[in-house]
C-alpha cells in the first residue's frame, strides 16, 4: 500500500464502480455456462510506486486446492457469482510471486499504520474501484462488535453498512511477506513522521509488526538512531539486545552521546565493553565520560555537544558558527556559551539576542555574564526547579573551576521528570489536523 497519486482522481469518485472485499470473499466461481468451479478465497494486488495497487488476479479454492485466476479471466464482478470467461484453470497450487499482496491474507483484519494520525489501526474492510482497471482504493478501519461474523453469515443477520472508507494512500500495510519486502520498498511515508511518533507506533506494535517497522526504518540510519533515542529504556534495550555488537554500535554511533550512554548502561555487563570498543573514538570518549556520572544527576543528564566560542568573537562570526553547527541538537543551539581564559564560562547568550545585536559587537558584551549554572552532581529535580524558575531552555553544567562540561536541555528534563503515564499518553490533535472534517 503506497502513497496516493498526486494528480489522478481517486478511483472511488462518483461514477466509478466500487466493491467491498468482504462482499466478494467466498462468492461462488462459475464458468460462462454457469458450471460451478469453486469459491473466491482472496484478491491479489501488485504494488506500483505512487499509484493505487492494481488488482492482477484472484485466488480461488477449487477442489480443496488454492489456484491462481488472472484478472483477465473474470468476465464480471456483478451479481452473487463471479463469472469466468472459461472453465479452463491452471490447477497448480497457487504460490505468491514477489511484489504481490493478498488482500484477505495480508491486509483485511490486520493492523495498518495510519500515517496521518500516527497510530496503528485495523483494516475492517477494503474497497476496490473500477476506473479503467480494478484497483485497491479505500480502507475502512471501524466496525461495530460482531460485524465480521455477521458479514460471513456466522452470527447475527447482516446489518446496514456504516463503515467510512478513507483513501488507501493514507495507510501503510504491515504485510510481513519477506519476498515482497524489496519491491514494496522502504516506508517512504513513515519518514514523514517524527521519531517520537514512530517510537509510539513501536510501543503499540506486536513483535512481528515491530520487526517490520524497524526493518523499514533501518533503511535510514539517522532516523533509526533518532527513533531509538525516543524509545523507553526497556524496549530499546530489548531491541538492541537482539542485534550483534557491530549492529548495536552502528546505532549508538549516530545517537546523542547521553542517550547512547544510557543505552549501553542498560546492556548486559558482558556486552558493554565489546560495544564500546566498536564505537568511533570521539563517540566512545563522550560516552565513557557520561557513564562516570550518576544517571539521576546533572552530569548523567547533560549532553556534551554544545556551541562555545571565545568571548571576544564578533556576533557576526558567532551567528555564522550557529549556521554551520548542523550536527548539534537544535535545542542545544538556542544559546551560545562565551568562554574566557583557560576555557572558563564567562557568559551565555541566547540566539535571539545575537540575532538582534550589532554584528560587530562581541559575544562577551551581549551575554548574561552571571548565567544560571549547575555542577555535575546537582540532583535532576533541582535542575528542573532552576529551569522553571528562570525560564531556561538550556542550562550549562560546569566543574568547580567553572569549566564547561555539558549542557542540559529542557526536553531532557521533561523526559525524566514527567510521570510515565503522562509521557506516554496520546497527544491531543491540533484543531486543523483534519480540515476536511470541519464544517
Amino acid at each position: 500500500m503506497t502513497a496516493t497519486p498526486a494528480a489522478a482522481p481517486a478511483p472511488a469518485a462518483e461514477g466509478s464502480q466500487t466493491l467491498r472485499l468482504s462482499e466478494l470473499l467466498r462468492r461462488p466461481l462459475t464458468a460462462r455456462d454457469g458450471e460451478s468451479l469453486g469459491r473466491l478465497s482472496d484478491v491479489i494486488v501488485r504494488l506500483r510506486g505512487a499509484g493505487y495497487p492494481l488488482v492482477t488476479g484472484l485466488v480461488g479454492t477449487v477442489g480443496g486446492r488454492q489456484v491462481y485466476i488472472p484478472i483477465e479471466q473474470v468476465s464480471s464482478f456483478d451479481g452473487d457469482e463471479l463469472r469466468l470467461t472459461s472453465a479452463r484453470l491452471d490447477l497448480r497450487r497457487f504460490e505468491r510471486r514477489e511484489g504481490e499482496v493478498l488482500l484477505r491474507a495480508d491486509v483485511l483484519g490486520h493492523r495498518l499504520i495510519d500515517v496521518e494520525r500516527a497510530r496503528l489501526v485495523r483494516a475492517a474492510d477494503l474497497q476496490l474501484a473500477l476506473d479503467g482497471e480494478w484497483v485497491l482504493s479505500g480502507v475502512a478501519t471501524r466496525r461495530r462488535p460482531g460485524r465480521l461474523f455477521a458479514r460471513f453469515g456466522l452470527g447475527r443477520p447482516r446489518q446496514p453498512d456504516r463503515e467510512v472508507f478513507e483513501d488507501q494512500g493514507k495507510f501503510e500495510a504491515l504485510i510481513g511477506h519477506a519476498r515482497s519486502a524489496v519491491l514494496r520498498g522502504p516506508f517512504a511515508r513513515i519518514r514523514l513522521l517524527r521519531p517520537a511518533q514512530i517510537a509510539d507506533l513501536l510501543e503499540q506494535a506486536s513483535k512481528d509488526e515491530e520487526t517490520e517497522i524497524l526493518g523499514r526504518v533501518h533503511a535510514d540510519p539517522e532516523l533509526e538512531a533518532d527513533v531509538f533515542e525516543e524509545l523507553d529504556d526497556e524496549r530499546a534495550t530489548r531491541l538492541l539486545g537482539a542485534r550483534s555488537d557491530q549492529e548495536i554500535a552502528g546505532v549508538l554511533s549516530r545517537m546523542r552521546a547521553d542517550d547512547a550512554a544510557d543505552a549501553i548502561a542498560e546492556l548486559p555487563q558482558r556486552r558493554r565493553e565489546p560495544v564500546l570498543d566498536l564505537l568511533p573514538a570521539g563517540q566512545r570518549a563522550k560516552v565513557l565520560t557520561l557513564m562516570g556520572f550518576n544517571p539521576t544527576s546533572a552530569g548523567g543528564l547533560m549532553g556534551v555537544d554544545y556551541l562555545a566560542l571565545p568571548a571576544g568573537t564578533p556576533v557576526g562570526e558567532v551567528l555564522a558558527a550557529v549556521r554551520q553547527a548542523v550536527h548539534l541538537q537544535p535545542e542545544a543551539l538556542t544559546s551560545v556559551h562565551a568562554l574566557g581564559e583557560q576555557g572558563r564560562l564567562r557568559g551565555v547568550a541566547r540566539v535571539v539576542t545575537l540575532v538582534q545585536a550589532d554584528p560587530g559587537a562581541l559575544l562577551g558584551d551581549v551575554s548574561d555574564t552571571d548565567p544560571v549554572r549547575v555542577g555535575p552532581g546537582t540532583d535532576v529535580v533541582d535542575v528542573a526547579v532552576l529551569m522553571s524558575d528562570y525560564n531556561l531552555i538550556t542550562i550549562p553544567v560546569v566543574d568547580d573551576g567553572c569549566h564547561m562540561l555539558g549542557v542540559i536541555t529542557v526536553d531532557d528534563v521533561l523526559e525524566v521528570t514527567l510521570p510515565e503515564d503522562w509521557r506516554r499518553r496520546e497527544a491531543a490533535e491540533p484543531p486543523d489536523a483534519h480540515p476536511g472534517q470541519a464544517q
